[in-house]
């Protein structure tokens, strides 16, 4: 699948959006607190997500578009503003979800639902990442900017595998790469998280930063692992809702 552009976003206050051909951009969600937020706190992280996902719709999508919808709690908020937008400006849009969520969130805006079968290449793709690095590299399932990934999100990096792999390809990823990869529990129910592809998650505790490119692409190549958390030279542009208002932008550095 070819995508020419991808939005998601994050912690920190909103999400991003990717390019392959032409254009990325990212957004973080409002950064999370161990300690429960006043209601004021809340509402201005509310908003602040709510800012950087309609300035990354606002900003990448266009008329006559394959938009890829993501999932996570601000893409609420950038699906609630490309309705909108297909109402008032008669937009021709195409949404493909990436997850059940996404999928029940088009439907219920009466967005025109797709899939990668009808549509294989997207044109822009919108949803959340965790973290975002100097380099615009993206730790997809969190929210925050940072210098170096694991600076501010500590839950580590997401690696999809399928279940009767999980045991060698934690203890693989362990061994070589250091850290651990634990098994992600669910909350609400007994036993593991499963996928909408019914595999299980790992998320891998890195130690130290690593040259994310090569981890990225020797993890995937371990029998088992299905995807991986990383964005890795994906993300053209990065949008980050502040809680005053107001709504930074960070461009990857010029090489």
């Amino acid at each position: 699948m070819r995508v020419q552009g991808s939005v998601s976003f994050s912690n920190l206050v909103a999400g991003f959006v990717y390019s392959a051909a032409r254009r990325q951009a990212a957004i973080p969600r409002s950064h999370r607190h161990v300690c429960p937020l006043s209601q004021s706190a809340a509402n201005m992280a509310e908003e602040a997500k709510k800012l950087a996902a309609y300035a990354a719709v606002d900003n990448h999508v266009q008329n006559n578009q394959v938009v890829g919808v993501g999932s996570g709690s601000t893409i609420v908020y950038a699906v609630d503003r490309l309705a909108e937008r297909v109402r008032q400006e008669k937009l021709n849009i195409v949404c493909v979800p990436t997850s059940f969520q996404a999928r029940q969130l088009i439907l219920k805006h009466g967005l025109t639902l797709s899939d990668l079968d009808r549509h294989p290449e997207l044109d822009v793709a919108i949803d959340g990442a965790d973290e975002v690095d100097a380099d615009l590299t993206l730790i997809k399932g969190g929210g925050k900017n940072s210098k170096a990934l694991g600076q501010q999100w500590k839950k580590g990096i997401p690696i999809e595998v399928i279940p009767m792999a999980y045991v060698p390809v934690s203890r693989m990823i362990a061994r070589r790469f250091g850290g651990e990869a634990n098994l992600r529990m669910a909350v609400s129910k007994a036993g593991p998280v499963v996928t909408d592809n019914s595999n299980f998650i790992l998320d891998w505790k890195f130690e130290h930063a690593q040259n994310w490119k090569e981890v990225n692409t020797s993890i995937k190549m371990i029998p088992g692992v299905v995807e991986t958390g990383l964005f890795v030279g994906m993300a053209e542009r990065a949008y980050f809702g502040m809680e005053d208002g107001s709504v930074q932008v960070q461009d990857p550095p010029v090489n």
